[in-house]
């Protein structure tokens, strides 16, 4: 079960980079962050939000040991690590932080627990 769960977990990460590797400008405008003097935040969303996961995702399920999974719990740890600060230094709009932390917190909370 916990195979089939890392697999859909892993699925479901690839899902999400897919839309900041493929649909940049509609991913920046669901976070607040539509490119307005320059591209280079399309350049980032593809990156950093899409290439990043899509093949972190892929790799984990290739890879299919339980250290490449908790390396995704690692990554969207971080991603909530952030989410965080910029809730307590930032103030973003926080239904969004929640929405979007609250999935990299479940993710993370998943891929760690199931695979340490």
């Amino acid at each position: 079960m916990v195979d089939l769960l890392n697999i859909l977990a892993s699925l479901l990460t690839i899902a999400f980079g897919l839309f900041g590797l493929v649909a940049p400008r509609y991913t920046a405008a669901t976070l607040d962050l539509a490119p307005t003097t320059s591209t280079m935040g399309l350049s980032e969303m593809r990156a950093s939000v899409g290439g990043l996961f899509v093949v972190t995702g892929i790799a984990a399920i290739w890879i299919n040991a339980p250290l490449a999974y908790a390396m995704i719990g690692f990554a969207f740890s971080g991603a909530a690590l952030g989410r965080l600060l910029s809730l307590i230094f930032d103030k973003p709009p926080l239904r969004k932080v929640l929405v979007f932390g609250g999935v990299e917190i479940a993710l993370a909370a998943w891929f760690l627990a199931a695979n340490l």
